[in-house]
Formats: structure tokens, sequence, C-alpha cells
């Protein structure tokens, strides 16, 4: 194919050049060569002299991955490896933060067991169905999720749904990083809340920093410590005999907690949908869709289910006195006192040091948990602007990990505030995407030949997204209606009535 020269070095070369011919259109708005589909060679990101080239020259020697929100080339789409998608999710998500979202269906929201149980199940089958279609269009097209965004929101319109996705990325890593911090604080009290934030973000950082293959690479084994010690917090807690099936609810309250809770179980789970295709665009184009459906949907639901549910048990043994309201038993001080670090802390109290050890590497499986909101921040703050786009994909990394440090540092002490008042609103945001995104593939697209991958950087020739918009600020307006997150909805209240 053709090579597009970028006229960034160019004397006279004007950002809002709007020639028509397709091909200059790409080029004019690429830091790099493109070829005639948009697609960017791996090499041509370090070709001259522009302060962006040596940047990227500097990065290549250390092998970190050059590329950002460019197409991925059919050439370069060789990793054949599909066990790498299911591995991915399933490192992401057998982590704590996801034994947090289960636990906290008792102290937070309230709920039964039978309750709590059945809105994990059908909850996460639901949030989880959006990740997997998605994460099929990244062999396809060889996309990012926030561009492919483009061919619904349009070229203007999509720079809205990335500052939601920055939101929700940033969001989200400072609420796992603080559940961490509490595993090292409830093992080791000398170790304050924000130096366990910062080793653990220091330590995702430098798997984000590397790019793609480091961050599939990780995640291909990290979920096997997880696995075997929730393995053994699953044997220790049921030796112990102090699960609890507390009863189902009734009334406005109980809908209000089921309401609420599946918000934040759906929240978690779909979360993944707004980067679903970061994390397959390097696997070749005629990959079967199925297969990574499949693969994608294997490597979500289990972790899901059996730490949110291992959660939920494990949650049901706290005691507060029914008139003070103090915690009365080891599993309710230890959460009292650190948070779910405290409840984990708990249930392997009687393994002595080796129930420690296992707490250091839970807190360690953050790590796994945060580097897909990592990793996929900087992607979409690329798809913010022209000038954003020339910013190295792993500078951005670096900004993003700075900023979640500083939410979730002075957030430390209020975790459950943080998480309820804020974070399940992503939930919201996500619903209303995807309720967007899915039928525009599927009525107006017809499926997968109504895009054209190559018009990827042209405005012009990207759909308006203006009804999509439209949309997007409905769905958000009656999210807001309904909403008993920082206000009381006033759909919300009619139902509490």
């Amino acid at each position: 194919m053709g090579m597009i020269k970028n006229e960034y070095d160019v004397e006279g070369y004007s950002p809002t050049d709007t020639e028509p011919s397709t091909e200059k259109h790409i080029a004019s708005r690429l830091p790099v060569y493109a070829d005639d589909t948009g697609a960017v060679p791996g090499e041509s990101f370090a070709i001259g002299n522009s302060l962006y080239a040596r940047i990227q020259r500097f990065a290549g020697k250390y092998a970190i991955e050059q590329r950002g929100i460019e197409r991925v080339p059919e050439d370069e789409r060789t990793d054949t490896n599909l066990a790498k998608v299911g591995t991915m999710w399933l490192a992401a998500n057998m982590v704590v933060s996801s034994f947090a979202i289960g636990a906290l269906a008792i102290p937070v929201f309230q709920l039964g067991f039978v309750d709590a149980l059945l809105t994990i199940l059908f909850i996460n089958l639901l949030g989880i169905t959006p990740v997997c279609f998605f994460s099929t269009f990244g062999p396809r097209f060889g996309l990012r999720q926030m561009v492919l965004s483009r061919f619904y929101f349009g070229w203007y319109g999509v720079k809205i749904i990335a500052v939601f996705n920055v939101l929700a990325c940033i969001g989200w890593s400072s609420v796992n990083v603080i559940v961490g911090a509490q595993l090292l604080n409830a093992v080791n009290k000398n170790v304050p809340g924000y130096a366990g934030i910062i080793i653990i973000a220091a330590a995702t950082f430098l798997v984000t920093l590397f790019g793609y293959k480091v961050v599939h690479y990780y995640e291909f084994y990290s979920w096997i410590p997880s696995f075997i010690i929730f393995l053994i917090v699953l044997g220790e807690f049921a030796h112990s005999g102090a699960f609890v099936n507390l009863p189902m609810k009734a009334g406005s309250s109980e809908a209000g907690g089921v309401l609420s809770f599946a918000a934040s179980v759906f929240g978690f789970a779909t979360g993944w949908t707004s980067y679903a295709s970061d994390y397959s665009c390097y696997q070749p184009k005629d990959v079967s869709r199925t297969k990574t459906f499949l693969w994608t949907w294997l490597g979500l639901i289990f972790p899901l289910l059996f730490t949110e549910m291992l959660g939920l048990a494990v949650a049901t043994a706290m005691t507060f006195d029914p008139v003070t309201f103090e915690p009365t038993n080891s599993y309710a001080k230890g959460y009292e006192g650190s948070g779910i670090g405290g409840l984990l802390a708990a249930v392997l109290a009687p393994l002595g040091r080796f129930g420690k050890f296992c707490l250091v590497v839970l807190a360690l499986s953050i790590i796994a948990n945060n580097c897909p909101n990592i990793y996929s921040v900087s992607l979409s703050l690329q798809v913010l602007g022209r000038w954003t786009q020339a910013v190295p994909r792993f500078i951005w990394t670096f900004v993003g990990t700075v900023v979640y440090c500083a939410i979730a540092i002075p957030g430390y002490s209020d975790f459950e505030t943080v998480l309820e008042n804020f974070m399940l609103v992503i939930g919201y945001w996500l619903a209303i995407y995807e309720g967007i995104s899915l039928p525009e593939h599927f009525i107006f697209k017809k499926g997968i030949k109504g895009y054209d991958p190559a018009i990827y950087m042209s405005p012009h020739l990207l759909p308006p997204g203006i009804a999509a918009i439209v949309a997007f600020c409905f769905g958000v307006f009656g999210a807001v209606m309904g909403m008993a997150q920082v206000r009381t909805g006033e759909i919300k209240d009619m139902i509490l009535e």
C-alpha cells in the first residue's frame, strides 16, 4: 500500500487543513506515516527529527510500545494466542476489588444473602455481554474502542464519551488502589494508606508503561496466585462455620438496596466495555469472532461470579450491636478498622504469618485490575484532540497514574462513600453508551459490513453524531432522575413511596 507522509515537520503545515482527499485528510491528523487505510506501521513512529519522533526513538530503545490510537496494520496483527484475550480479563477480575463489590452488599446496601447472590449472577451475565461483543471488533479493524466509537458518536461527539471514559478509568483505579492499600494496612499498621497507594500505583505504572504485549504477558500469569489465595480464603471461611444465611428483606428499602447494588455490580462488570477492543486489536483480522467472544466471556464470568459471591458470603459473618451498631466479632471489627482488607485479615488470621503473606499477594492483585484502566486512559486522552494524540501514549499513562493517586490518597478513609456516591454512576453512563452503540451497529450499520475503518481519522466522512449525542444527553437526564447516589432522584423517590 502507498505511504502518506505526515506534514508535522513541514514548514507551512496547517492543522486546520480540510482538503477533501481522504488520504491527505488522514495524513494531516497523524504524527506519523500512514498507509491508504489509515493504518500506521510500527517503525514509522520514530521517523523524523521532531520532538515526538525523538521521544519515540528513546522509548523504542527500551521496548516501550510506541503506538497509541493509530490503526494497527494487518501485517502487525500477529498475536494468534486467543487464550490471552481470556486471561486478560481473568486476571483483571480475579482481584480483591471484585471481592469487595460482593462484600459491600451487606454493610452498604443492607441486602440478604439470596437476593444479593441472585443480583450478582444475573447482573454479571448482563453486564459482560457488551464487553465480549466489542472485543470482537479489535481483530477485524485494528482500532481501539474509543476510536471505534467515532463510528457511532462522530469525530466531535466521541470526545464527550472519551471524557466519561477518562473519569471511569481514573475513578475505578482510585477505588481499586484504596482496597489494595487497606489490605497492606491490615497486614502492617505501620504502612499508612498513602504508602500502600503509591506502592501499588508505581507497580501498575511499570507494567502499563511498556504497553500491550507486557500487559498481556503480566495478566496471563498474575491470576494464578490470586486464585490460589481466594481458594484458601474459601477453605478457611468454610472451616470457621461463620457463614450466616441473612434473610431477604421486603418493601421499598429492599427495592432501593437491590437497585443500587445492581448498579454497582453492573458498573464493575460492564465497565470494561469502553476499552474492550483495546486488548484484541493485535489479533489477526481473520480470527473467529465467535471464539473471541467466548474467550472473553469465560475470562470475565468465572472470576466475577467466584470473587463477588465469595465476598458476599464472608460479609454475612459480620455482626453489629443492634443498638450501638458497634462491631461485635472479629469480622466486623476487621472491617471497621481496615475496610475490606480488615475483613479478609479476619478470615486468614488463623494462618498467622502465612495469612499475612496471602493478604500482601491479594493487595498486589490490584495491579492486574488497574492495568487495563491505566493503559486505556492514555488512549482515551489521545482521542480528545490532535494535540493530545501528538503526546506519546506512555506519557499519558504517567499523567493518569499521578492523577488517580492524588484522588485516592485523600479518599482512602472514605472508601464506601467514594464507591457509592461516584463510581456507581459509571454504570449509568456505560448503559447509555451501550444503548446507543448497539442499536447503531445492528439497525443502522446492519452489521460489521457497515463500517469503513479507513475513515477513522476523517471528521467529514464519519457520522456527524448529533443524534447519538442528543440521545446520550437524554440518557444522562434519565439517569439523574432515577439515581440514588449523591442526590435523591425523582423517579427513585416514587419507587420508594
